[in-house]
C-alpha cells in the first residue's frame, strides 16, 4: 500500500536461507509462524497500490499470529482475507471468521489475531487504508469478527474482478493502478455493508470492476466459435440483457468488441513467426471465426487491408 510507483513483488520461500519461516514471518508478512508440518512454503505476490495492498498466492499449513509484539507500531489498515483453497480458520476479538472457501474474513491491523491453514491453502488478502474504506463505509467495525459469506454478491464480485487484474501486467501503470485501487475499494465497501449516497457512489465502481471482469473473461474464449453473451452472463450470475448493457454504457456492444478483439488478435499471429507455419483460415479458426469469408470482409473492412497483406508485411515491422 502506497502513494507512489505502484508495484508488484514475488516471494517465495524456495529463494530464502534455512530460517526461511523467520524471514518470511516477521520479515515480510509480519506475522508470527507456528507449522504444523514441516518444511515451511509460501509462494506470495504483492502488489503495492494507492491505499490498497494485495497478496495473493499460497502457503503451508500453520498459524499465523498477529501479536501484541508485532503491534507495537499499529498498522492503520483493515485486512480483507478470502480463502481460495484448503481449510482454514481465523479469530479476533473471540470471534470466529471464516466460512469456507469463498468467504472472508475483515480484521483491524491494530488488534492481534490468529489465522490457521490446517491445510496447504491459497488466498487473496488486502490491506486496505483505514481512512479510504472509512469514506465509503463508514460503520466498516461493525464487520469485524464475523465472516462475509461466499455467496455474498460483492464479495463474488470482488474475487472475479481481482482474478482479472492480477492475470494482467496493467497494474505498473500508475494511473490505472490508481483506477484498479478505486474499484477495489468500491467493492469492498459494499461487501462491508456501505448504504445509501456512499452504496450509490461504490456502485458505479462495482459496474466499471464488472465490466473488467467480463472483459477478462470474454478474452479468455475469444477461441470459442460459441462465446456468446448468454454464455459469459451464465458464467458471472448475471442476465444477458445487463451484460449488454454494460458494453452499451461503455459506447460499444458485446458483439463489436468480441469481433474487434478476435480481428486484432488474429493479426497480432499474422505478425508473430511463431504462427508463420499456420495457415489463415487455420489462425482465424482458433480465434473464433468459422467462417472465412465473413473473417476475410471483417478483416479488410476494420484494418483496411487483407490478412494476406498484414502476413505478407510482417517481415518488415
Amino acid at each position: 500500500m502506497q502513494d507512489g510507483q505502484p508495484r508488484r513483488i514475488h516471494i517465495s520461500t524456495d529463494t530464502f536461507p534455512d530460517e526461511k519461516r523467520e524471514v518470511y514471518g516477521r520479515g515480510i508478512a509480519q506475522v508470527d509462524i507456528e507449522p504444523l508440518a514441516e518444511p515451511f512454503h509460501a509462494d506470495v505476490t504483492f502488489s503495492l497500490l494507492p491505499n490498497v495492498a494485495i497478496a495473493s498466492g499460497s502457503r503451508s499449513a500453520a498459524h499465523y499470529r498477529v501479536t501484541r509484539e508485532l503491534l507495537k507500531d499499529p498498522r492503520d489498515i483493515i485486512a480483507v482475507s478470502i480463502l481460495r483453497s484448503g481449510e482454514a480458520s481465523a479469530t479476533q476479538f473471540g470471534q470466529e471468521l471464516i466460512g469456507g472457501v469463498g468467504s472472508a474474513s475483515v480484521l483491524s491491523g491494530a488488534e492481534p489475531s490468529v489465522s490457521t491453514l490446517t491445510t496447504d491453502g491459497s488466498f487473496i488478502t488486502l490491506a486496505l487504508s483505514r481512512s479510504a474504506i472509512a469514506e465509503l463505509a463508514p460503520d466498516f467495525e461493525a464487520a469485524f469478527g464475523r465472516p462475509i459469506p461466499a455467496e455474498d454478491p460483492a464479495l463474488r464480485l470482488l474475487v472475479k474482478y481481482l482474478d482479472a487484474v492480477l492475470a494482467a501486467d496493467e497494474l505498473a501503470n500508475p494511473e490505472v493502478a490508481r483506477s484498479v485501487s478505486a474499484h477495489i475499494l468500491d467493492l469492498v465497501a459494499l461487501a462491508l455493508g456501505a448504504r445509501g449516497d456512499r452504496a450509490e457512489a461504490a456502485l458505479g465502481g462495482a459496474k466499471a470492476a464488472r465490466l473488467k471482469a467480463l472483459k477478462a473473461d470474454v478474452m479468455s474464449m475469444l477461441g470459442n466459435s460459441e462465446l456468446s453473451s448468454e454464455l459469459v452472463a451464465g458464467r458471472h450470475n448475471i442476465s444477458s440483457r445487463y451484460v449488454r448493457k454494460l458494453f452499451e454504457q461503455e459506447g460499444t456492444s458485446f458483439t463489436s468488441f468480441v469481433l474487434g478483439e478476435r480481428l486484432a488478435r488474429v493479426r497480432r499471429m499474422l505478425r508473430d513467426t511463431r504462427y508463420a507455419h499456420l495457415t489463415i483460415a487455420q489462425l482465424a479458426h482458433a480465434c473464433g471465426f468459422n467462417d472465412i469469408s465473413y473473417f476475410n470482409r471483417a478483416f479488410r473492412r476494420h484494418f483496411g487491408a487483407t490478412p494476406t497483406d498484414v502476413r505478407g508485411t510482417a517481415g518488415g515491422t
